[in-house]
């Protein structure tokens, strides 16, 4: 079996990067629009964050900024939220939106979501497991009994792929309840809540992209080892 053969080209590679490219546009196109119009409350992210945080009562969750595009994330360990520079200071819509976004994975961690947590409990294997399966695929090729590796391989994958899966609904969950409390807490208006849903909706798209990635990529290593056992 080759890796790089032009079924892999044409069923997994190809529609993969096809699909990720289109999320990637769809994402930018968003984000670099409404990131020029301001929120009318002239509200910057982080305090927009403050605000979503304080009302759940996470007054003391730090809300801090980080260098990079996009970068905005919630650490769980640090239990702490952290803020790209343009949605830090940015007094946008989407700075606003991607912020609450963030806040929405903080209170997913209050309220013990059930997949946030097991999100949480995937990570550490996730990360194991993203350096092992093509290492152990290759390993299995090259001592000439890849059939044996290739189903461990298979289950290395699988991980991956429900790590995925997994991601998803928790993410579309956060955004919605960022919509919610931004509503809620009146940190927006009504006109300006179609703009927020579009950021965060494209947001999205990379995680059903980053899925239908890695599931296209586990069906193929699960016909390769089909065909390398018969």
């Amino acid at each position: 079996m080759m890796f790089w053969d032009s079924k892999y080209f044409l069923l997994v590679f190809l529609p993969g990067l096809l699909i990720g490219l289109w999320a990637q546009m769809k994402l930018m196109s968003a984000y670099g629009k409404y990131s020029k119009e301001p929120v009318a409350n002239g509200m910057t992210g982080a305090e927009a964050a403050r605000h979503i945080l304080d009302q759940a009562g996470l007054n003391d969750m730090p809300v801090e900024e980080v260098e990079g595009h996009l970068t905005d994330h919630y650490d769980p360990t640090k239990r702490a939220l952290f803020l790209s520079s343009e949605n830090f200071h940015g007094q946008s819509i989407a700075a606003v939106g991607v912020a609450a976004h963030e806040a929405g994975h903080a209170l997913q961690h209050l309220h013990q979501d059930a997949m946030f947590n097991l999100r949480m409990a995937l990570v550490p294997i996730t990360q194991i497991a993203s350096y092992a399966w093509m290492g152990i695929m290759l390993l299995g090729f090259f001592l000439h009994i890849i059939p044996h590796f290739m189903l461990v391989a298979v289950a290395i994958f699988s991980v991956l792929t429900l790590f995925q899966l997994v991601t998803l609904p928790v993410e579309f969950d956060a955004s919605a309840r960022a919509k919610e409390q931004l509503f809620r807490l009146g940190l927006i208006r009504e006109t300006e809540r179609p703009g927020v849903s579009k950021v965060l909706d494209a947001a999205a798209l990379t995680y059903v992209a980053a899925l239908v990635g890695s599931v296209l990529q586990l069906f193929y290593y699960v016909s390769a080892a089909s065909d390398d056992r018969s």
